[in-house]
């Protein structure tokens, strides 16, 4: 037992039962310290990643993750959800409403690559709320996409099962084997385990081979894709795009909405960083290069269908492979179509293991979880123990559960962080916590809530109104607030490598789409996050607060040593050596101002380095 507790709960706080009681009786104190506690991104990027003993071998590049990003993002979602939103709410303006959802996503995209640049961790979305706005609400966050994780994975292991039975022929529920169980969970979904395992074993062995096979599978998909599009503009009838708004322009917002969910995903790259060879170089290109041709290509397959097939006529179930049959008489093709969505579904599955393990890994290294889980493998510099356990709780959650409860479980938890993470962003760029007086900070603060409070009525309004007159006031308060703050408030801190442009117009922009989708859900998904956020909070309130405050306290008490933070992490990897600084040296990262400490600069031997700090 003491074994058991020193490998999971090893801080201070669980000590013996004595040390336990005075946490719990300082856990309001230790509450107030740690809620809007802020991470350095020094120390986030430097100090924090030590915890996980050994670290990620960096063999991904621009090409690898911009195929990471395809596989994440081109699942099921197009094959299915088109034709339900084409049918009964777009019309042939489809192809708008990828568009709309197409720039929507491009705004979240912009916002992760600068946080993916200048905080260069595996914890993605997670390090960077909880450098910019506090360790709080980034727990609050991460733990609801954690949920998501696993619901996901577990719901995308049970399609492709579907999807396999499809492509041979066979009823779905012909694959799997059938118990006494309570309904909904009595179809017991071996291959949905096997398939899970196979992809998780994959990403523990190396996530360069992982790359490997996932950018050769979505080429695949990729040619399945343009097969789908040129076989549509081919068999096209123009009329069938008269009328082109049955629906008006409410309906293309309202189908935008929910093809907005066939584009997520990409966020996965983000956790790569560790991994990336050249961060500041490769996760740009990858993540931009890759949505872009996304967009394109979602466009295209829209259009494509309600060309070649009249609106009112689609299938909601399967529409190419319907349309085909119906209109060209290729029966065969949805042996292809099913081929296409069975290749997306895996490669979601390779990404998916390989960036979650990395989300789980980061939280652990700030002890919000057992710091057992941040540990990376020293042969395959990967974290086994994170992936295993996640691919064990997914593993369990898909072979007992039908897809239609899985489909119901998913909440807005990845839309919120989309919001946040725009949020964090106008506060690192618009607040420096050495220059920036009180008074701005709070105007800033104040600007910020104008943003997200009129998104959030611009959201209910056009849940429960036709009218107008509310999207004026309160589109015209988001705008407003958002002029004031790019007029008035000069930006606080530059980004080192690469910045989104047009600030704070992008970030502000985000947070307005992404609140409006979530005005889109249904109010079972806000019940569920409401659920499970008071589930983690007890969780947070007996364990995750005290192991992370502890935490805390010795990594401010490495940062005030004597000595500074590059010779205590001198210490903690002996790769890194010092070198004279040389003319041209970048800044340090501490804000862009010159490092104070001393005349050297922190030089880290490639390829293992998570910041390089001399230009090569």
């Amino acid at each position: 037992m003491g074994k058991f507790k020193e490998i999971l709960i090893p801080e201070a706080s669980f000590k013996d039962f004595s040390a336990y009681r005075t946490a719990l009786l300082e856990t309001r104190i230790r509450f107030g310290r740690r809620v809007f506690a802020r991470t350095d991104a020094d120390s986030e990027v430097l100090l924090v990643t030590q915890r996980s003993e050994n670290q990620m071998k960096r063999t991904l590049n621009w090409w690898d993750l911009m195929w990471m990003s395809i596989g994440a993002v081109v699942g099921s979602g197009i094959f299915v959800v088109t034709g339900e939103q084409a049918k009964y709410v777009a019309g042939p303006a489809i192809v708008l409403a990828y568009i709309a959802a197409g720039v929507s996503s491009m705004l979240s995209v912009f916002c992760y690559t600068e946080f993916a640049i200048e905080v260069p961790v595996a914890g993605g979305s997670f390090a960077y709320l909880r450098v910019e706005l506090g360790d709080f609400i980034a727990y609050i966050a991460a733990g609801n996409i954690v949920l998501d994780y696993v619901v996901s994975s577990a719901s995308v292991g049970r399609a492709w099962t579907s999807y396999f039975a499809a492509l041979i022929n066979r009823h779905p529920d012909d694959l799997r084997i059938h118990t006494s169980l309570a309904e909904h969970y009595n179809k017991l979904d071996f291959i949905a385990v096997g398939v899970l395992w196979i992809t998780g074993f994959l990403s523990i062995v190396s996530v360069r081979a992982t790359s490997a096979v996932n950018w050769i599978a979505s080429l695949i998909s990729m040619g399945i894709i343009c097969f789908i599009i040129g076989a549509g503009f081919a068999n096209a009838h123009p009329e069938n795009y008269s009328p082109f708004l049955p629906y008006g322009t409410r309906g293309v917002f309202s189908a935008a909405a929910i093809v907005y969910f066939a584009y997520l995903g990409f966020d996965a790259v983000a956790t790569l960083a560790e991994d990336t060879k050249n961060p500041a170089r490769d996760i740009p290109i990858g993540l931009l290069g890759s949505m872009s041709l996304v967009t394109v290509l979602y466009c295209l397959m829209a259009a494509s269908l309600c060309l070649m097939q009249n609106y009112k006529d689609l299938d909601t179930q399967v529409p190419f492979s319907f349309a085909f049959k119906a209109v060209a008489g290729w029966k065969w093709a949805q042996y292809v179509v099913a081929l296409g969505a069975l290749k997306g579904l895996t490669t979601v599955l390779l990404v998916g293991a390989v960036s979650q393990a990395r989300y789980i890994a980061h939280i652990a290294r700030t002890h919000m979880l057992p710091v057992w889980f941040a540990h990376v493998d020293s042969k395959t510099q990967t974290p086994i123990r994170a992936t295993v356990t996640m691919m064990g709780l997914t593993s369990v959650v898909a072979f007992f559960t039908d897809l239609d409860v899985l489909l119901t479980l998913l909440s807005i938890s990845t839309l919120m962080i989309f919001m946040l993470v725009a949020v964090a962003l106008i506060v690192r760029r618009y607040y420096d916590p050495v220059r920036t007086s009180r008074q701005t900070f709070l105007c800033v603060v104040s600007l910020i809530l104008l943003m997200i409070g009129s998104s959030i009525g611009t959201a209910l309004y056009w849940r429960l109104s036709d009218g107008w007159y509310g999207h004026v006031i309160f589109v015209g308060t988001w705008f407003i607030a958002t002029a004031v703050l790019w007029l008035f408030f000069p930006i606080a801190r530059q980004p080192k490598v690469w910045g989104v442009p047009l600030m704070p117009w992008i970030p502000s922009a985000s947070i307005g789409i992404n609140i409006f989708l979530m005005g889109s859900i249904d109010r079972d998904a806000f019940i569920r996050f409401g659920i499970w956020t008071v589930i983690i909070l007890v969780y947070y309130v007996f364990l995750g607060l005290h192991a992370s405050y502890d935490a805390a306290m010795q990594l401010q008490a490495q940062e005030q040593r004597p000595q500074g933070l590059w010779n205590i992490l001198a210490e903690a990897n002996p790769s890194i050596s010092r070198s004279p600084k040389p003319k041209g040296t970048m800044k340090s990262p501490k804000y862009g101002e010159d490092d104070p400490e001393d005349d050297y600069a922190l030089q880290l031997s490639a390829p293992t380095s998570p910041l390089n700090l001399v230009p090569t």
